[in-house]
């Protein structure tokens, strides 16, 4: 065999592995370790040309490490999936985000994502009211939680710790039934905050408090792990953690970027969101098991811009009224 054929060769199988090789997405989640797992393997079985490296955290650690990084001169991920639109608000006015117009987002609910493209809701998680199976009275309404014969019996993840809490303070606020005057009285009514969701559903599962502000999924799961637990969705509607998924500016794979948020919006996508347990942004697609049916969850109205420039005002309140618990 001659030089030339060796070369040819050696060319030959170095264009081979380039067409082989795949592009690499960076992923930042704060989706469960299982959930986020399932979500990068369906999109890698959906795009095989696509490896994707993922890095999950809780949010405000997620975006403490971005700002860090982008500091000290690091590259960023390609897109971020994480809790909530009052961060991906956050992250936009701060000039972060690129925008796309992912044309999935057209079966959409336009208040479940930015109407420039800068990021878009992949779930609905509800804040409602949880109770303990033996509790006095079935609550329907938030305004029962201020019934005389449910004092200091109820409970209220903090919005001082948790990202849902922020949320639903803000919609709170926003309703013209409840606002800040609720939290008044539910203070007056001896309701007494936990750090988090987690915190509040274990009181309620042990009975420690009776009644407690919570997301659904947390609940309705472990009713059906056999725990003592209801949840309703109460009358005046429920605030949401939307999931919203988005693209850093600078992104080193933007087109593989593109193609996962496209993947979390599609059919197929918002089908994982059904399977995982949660509801999906794509009303088209049913409930999953222990929900009511879709028409029946009324969604309190939310700014995600108003709530972010309230936030801190918001927490104030909150601190001066129930202490830094």
């Amino acid at each position: 065999m001659t030089k030339k054929h060796v070369l040819l060769m050696v060319m030959l199988a170095v264009m081979s592995a380039s067409a082989l090789a795949k592009s690499t997405l960076t992923l930042y989640t704060s989706q469960p370790n299982e959930d986020a797992q399932t979500t990068v393997s369906a999109f890698e079985k959906a795009n095989p040309d696509i490896e994707v490296k993922w890095i999950r955290d809780g949010t405000s650690k997620l975006t403490a490490r971005l700002q860090a990084e982008m500091a000290a001169g690091g590259a960023v991920p390609d897109v971020l999936l994480i809790a909530d639109s009052v961060t991906m608000e956050s992250l936009k006015q701060q000039n972060l985000l690129a925008a796309y117009k992912s044309p999935e987002a057209t079966r959409f609910d336009a208040q479940l994502y930015d109407k420039d493209g800068y990021y878009y809701g992949t779930k609905l998680i509800t804040t409602g009211i949880a109770y303990h199976s033996k509790a006095p009275v079935k609550p329907g309404s938030w305004l029962d939680l201020l019934k005389p014969e449910l004092k200091n019996m109820t409970t209220l993840p903090s919005p001082l710790y948790s990202g849902a809490a922020q949320i639903h303070q803000a919609a709170v606020m926003g309703a013209p039934t409840l606002g800040w005057q609720y939290y008044e009285k539910l203070k007056a009514n001896g309701a007494m905050p936990q750090s988090g969701n987690g915190a509040v559903m274990n009181a309620i599962a042990s009975g420690s408090k009776a009644y407690g502000v919570l997301v659904d999924y947390m609940a309705i799961r472990e009713k059906a792990k056999g725990a003592p637990i209801e949840f309703v969705f109460p009358t005046e509607g429920v605030s949401i953690v939307t999931e919203p998924v988005a693209m850093m500016k600078g992104a080193k794979n933007p087109e593989a970027a593109k193609a996962f948020i496209d993947f979390v919006l599609s059919k197929v996508g918002q089908e994982l969101v059904l399977k995982q347990g949660y509801l999906p942004a794509d009303a088209s697609l049913p409930v999953p098991q222990g929900f009511p049916p879709r028409d029946s969850i009324k969604i309190m109205p939310f700014d995600a811009a108003q709530a972010l420039a309230d936030t801190e005002a918001n927490k104030k309140r909150f601190a001066d009224l129930f202490g830094s618990r």
